[in-house]
């Protein structure tokens, strides 16, 4: 019961946060970076380790850049999260813009389900908000410990009219809607677990562990493959493009659709590395030798 009171006592507070307008919370931004970076070192060795693996031909001075860079967004994306809780729609589609924004009627026209592919990259948790305003979006997510807290970021994430599936539930809701358009968002650089950790590829100098869900799917219904590029325009504000990688899954060969959304991840992350998520152990799993 203590547990469940302090849980409940959080999201009241990250709530009231939300509240906050943007020049006040990215002045608590601002104190967070000093914290995370400075005081506490937030993994830093973790961080740390990831860009000197990722960017073996960069010097010292190079990865010490990225990684202070790395920070201070780091810091202003916790933030911007926080403020999903009550941004208006107004204010969200004034700060996420879609540079494409025509690119889904081929297959609005054609009935056709799209498997959107992203990264832990700028702020996916915006754009996969800002998207719900106007497209029918099945945000896939793994479910958290607290279920008080996950039921908070739930409903932040699904404000707009975005369906949040459980992972375990992602098969059996594509097929029930294979041939109507939605558009299925799928996080391309999440780790798999030692269970299903089956197919190891080069990803920023290192063998990788790969999440082959995203491909086993899109080839079981036969959806389009398209891949979110998202560029940070500058504090709070950001744009997306919609880019197709595969028209027709099922004629893919093995990994191809794997493949495909790997690099283009690592083509993003070489573009701008600061704003990856360099603080997670995502290369905790490592190929049988």
């Amino acid at each position: 019961m203590i547990n469940k009171g302090l849980s409940r006592l959080g999201t009241v507070f990250l709530y009231l946060i939300s509240l906050l307008p943007f020049w006040l919370l990215y002045l608590l931004a601002d104190v967070l970076f000093v914290i995370l970076y400075y005081v506490i070192g937030y993994r830093r060795k973790v961080t740390q380790e990831n860009l000197r693996n990722s960017f073996p031909e960069k010097n010292e001075a190079e990865r010490a850049d990225i990684e202070r860079k790395y920070y201070r967004y780091l810091a202003d994306l916790m933030l911007e999260i926080i403020k999903m809780a009550s941004i208006s729609k107004q204010q969200l589609q004034r700060r996420m813009v879609c540079t494409n924004p025509d690119w889904p009627d081929k297959y609005k026209a054609a009935g056709k389900s799209v498997t959107a592919v992203t990264g832990h990259y700028c702020n996916w948790e915006w754009v996969s908000l800002e998207f719900s305003t106007h497209t029918r979006l099945f945000v896939i997510y793994k479910t958290l410990a607290n279920e008080i807290i996950d039921y908070f970021f739930l409903k932040m994430r699904t404000r707009f009219g975005a369906v949040g599936v459980p992972m375990s539930q992602t098969l059996k809701t594509c097929l029930a809607h294979q041939k109507e358009f939605t558009v299925s968002a799928f996080a391309g650089d999440q780790t798999p677990t030692l269970a299903t950790a089956n197919y190891f590829t080069e990803f920023l100098n290192q063998p990788t562990a790969v999440f082959l869900g995203i491909e086993k799917i899109a080839k079981r219904i036969d959806s389009a493959v398209i891949f979110c590029d998202m560029r940070r325009i500058k504090r709070g504000y950001y744009e997306y493009t919609m880019v197709p990688l595969i028209e027709h899954a099922k004629e893919t060969a093995e990994y191809e659709i794997t493949q495909a959304h790997v690099k283009y991840l690592e083509m993003m992350i070489h573009r701008e590395p600061q704003y990856w998520l360099w603080s997670h152990r995502r290369w905790k799993l490592k190929p049988k030798t």
